[in-house]
């Protein structure tokens, strides 16, 4: 192993509150140093090419060159250097955040509304230090690689890139399968957007179930984020409507700030949704385990549950209930996840009946519709 390096931060904000204080929280934190700042994205392209940061925090909104302009412009000439963005916590923020994550921003984190300066301090440390230990992790192994003798390099490449697209099939113990899938359950956090944009336009309009997803977002970046799939994928995706019926063909994502369940309609035979104020889980709301214990125990037998790249174990509870109750369980693998945190307890605990890169999770979701074992 390599010696862990300090990982050298640039700072992009036109407020000059808001460099203070997440200069600040930045130099609390083990591990980081904050190489710069920048008024706006001019000076930070400027600072980029000197300073060399492994990592930006950058706002979307400023004048002369705007958060996406920067992006765009990294995309050519500085995709290696990670990008954290600050966003507004509005419906324009949502949007603007969307675009920032299809342009290759990491992650991002939403400017706080709290009272005093010590309570916002305190939340950007927060979700700060989460984010930069995800992407410091990333930055390491990529690090190692890099420093291996030419022809091991060369050799290893290879392996991850067959690693990379392997996709796993574990033979169920309890076996065949005799129930058809009726609803999927998708659930992801960190990386979610790009792994949705990766998978959602893949899947047909004649796909005959309903999708349910949950994606670790505040309110309105899931509207942005749903409005955005929806005008790239052939079925129709939308934030979910608490009591509207679950039909086929359809994307349903949980608004950011509740959590999302299926309960039974009144006739006792059809489902419906439920969105709900109930308390977080996992710290999340809206909560993966939340919706897919409510498949679990709503299509029992008759559901696939998709497990995707993310920070934190949200999700592994609710995969295991539903593959108790014969679901099908889909997870990401580890070389295509952002952060491998979301499958890692599931994958480890054989629960998974598919593991499988990005690339060809719609492809076996649409393998588990179509077939029984």
């Amino acid at each position: 192993m390599l010696e862990q390096k300090r990982l050298r931060v640039l700072v992009v904000d036109d407020s000059v509150v808001y460099r203070k204080i997440i200069s600040d929280v930045l130099s609390q934190l083990p591990h980081v140093e904050v190489v710069g700042t920048a008024s706006n994205g001019k000076i930070a392209m400027t600072k980029i090419a000197s300073l060399k940061p492994d990592i930006l925090t950058l706002d979307i909104e400023m004048p002369e060159m705007d958060g996406l302009d920067v992006l765009a412009a990294m995309q050519k000439n500085a995709r290696d250097i990670g990008t954290i963005v600050l966003s507004n916590l509005t419906r324009k923020g949502g949007d603007l955040t969307i675009q920032a994550l299809e342009l290759g921003a990491f992650d991002f984190i939403t400017k706080p509304e709290a009272d005093s300066m010590a309570k916002s301090r305190e939340e950007i440390k927060s979700e700060l230090a989460a984010k930069l230990q995800a992407f410091s992790r990333q930055l390491e192994i990529r690090r190692i690689l890099n420093n291996a003798p030419a022809s091991a390099t060369k050799r290893k490449k290879k392996i991850d890139m067959d690693h990379y697209n392997a996709v796993q099939r574990i033979k169920p113990a309890n076996g065949k399968r005799k129930k058809s899938v009726e609803i999927v359950g998708i659930g992801v956090s960190t990386g979610g957007p790009k792994a949705l944009i990766e998978i959602m336009p893949k899947i047909p309009s004649d796909i005959n179930v309903p999708i349910l997803i949950v994606q670790h977002m505040p309110p309105f970046f899931t509207q942005s984020l749903a409005k955005n799939l929806d005008s790239k994928c052939e079925i129709d995706v939308r934030e979910a409507v608490d009591g509207e019926a679950i039909y086929p063909n359809s994307a349903l994502i949980a608004p950011g700030g509740k959590q999302m369940k299926i309960v039974q309609s009144s006739d006792g035979i059809n489902r419906m949704i439920r969105i709900t104020d109930d308390p977080p889980e996992n710290s999340c709301r809206p909560s993966v385990d939340y919706l897919f214990r409510s498949i679990a125990y709503q299509y029992t037998g008759r559901s696939a549950g998709v497990i995707l790249t993310g920070m934190g174990s949200d999700g592994s509870l609710g995969v295991k209930l539903m593959k108790r109750y014969g679901s099908v369980i889909i997870a990401q693998n580890k070389a295509s996840c952002v952060v491998y945190g979301m499958p890692k307890e599931p994958i480890e605990s054989g629960i998974v009946d598919v593991i499988a890169p990005i690339s060809k999770i719609a492809e076996e979701i649409l393998s588990a519709i179509k077939s029984t074992e």
